[in-house]
């Protein structure tokens, strides 16, 4: 299935889920939205923790939405600092992303366009779980 993707209104709701961001202790606000493959765009953002450990990432909260909306796999992603500048996802958040995506999902890094295989290459997924069955 293919959908088209419409930067300009990911990048926007990954800036409104920004602004809902809870950072008491670090104050850097992050906000994050993907496209799923029936073209809904699902967002969320950092929640912390007085216990630093505990502190949840954007990708974690838009992952719940997309469960909590339907399910279904992310074809392209998004991720805004506080001033609205694109951000990498982490390592965690990058296996966390792979775990959800399609073949092939983009991704708007500080580098570029690029696909979920490329920012986190030879990822252990779901993908390995069913081939060794």
């Amino acid at each position: 299935m293919s959908v088209e993707i419409n930067w300009d209104a990911l990048r926007a709701a990954a800036n409104d889920a920004m602004a809902k961001a809870y950072v008491p202790y670090s104050k850097f606000k992050v906000g994050a939205a993907a496209l799923t493959e029936d073209g809904r765009i699902v967002s969320g953002c950092n929640v912390e923790n007085a216990s630093y450990g505990l502190t949840l990432c954007a990708e974690c909260a838009l992952v719940g939405q997309l469960f909590m909306t339907g399910g279904g796999r992310l074809v392209a992603f998004t991720c805004v600092d506080g001033h609205g500048n694109i951000l990498m996802p982490c390592g965690r958040c990058r296996q966390l992303l792979f775990e959800h995506s399609t073949t092939g999902m983009i991704l708007e890094t500080v580098s570029g366009f690029k696909t979920i295989d490329e920012v986190i290459p030879d990822a252990f997924g779901p993908r390995d779980l069913e081939e060794r069955k």
